[in-house]
């Protein structure tokens, strides 16, 4: 073997990366179940409908108080539907977005990786 190589193993610093990696991988999969299990709900019309999702991005609920359903008004009872699933579409992505920094902030030296 060259002067200066390595014997049986990988460098102290590829190993440490490796381990990063490892943690890294075992910690995002941490947040992906936690986020899937999160419910993120949202309502429109001061509580008139309310959209409730789960991380995976899918419904598990919408509330419609009955004293809002005009039968000459469904545009507004439509647009309330409209906002309150697009509001709470919004928080499941604005909490995975920032998870994810938080994710990132401790990578190092993975600048990029997501």
């Amino acid at each position: 073997m060259a002067k200066g190589g390595f014997r049986g193993g990988m460098p102290g610093s590829q190993m440490n990366m490796m381990k990063q990696a490892q943690k890294m991988q075992q910690d995002f999969m941490k947040m992906q179940q936690e986020l899937e299990s999160t419910e993120f709900e949202f309502t429109a019309g001061g509580g008139a409908v309310k959209a409730v999702i789960v991380g995976t991005r899918q419904f598990n609920r919408i509330e419609i108080n009955p004293e809002v359903v005009d039968p000459e008004d469904v545009e507004m009872l439509q647009d309330l539907i409209l906002t309150a699933v697009n509001g709470a579409l919004k928080k499941a992505d604005d909490r995975t977005s920032e998870a994810m920094a938080k994710l990132q902030g401790g990578m190092g030296g993975f600048p990029g990786l997501f």
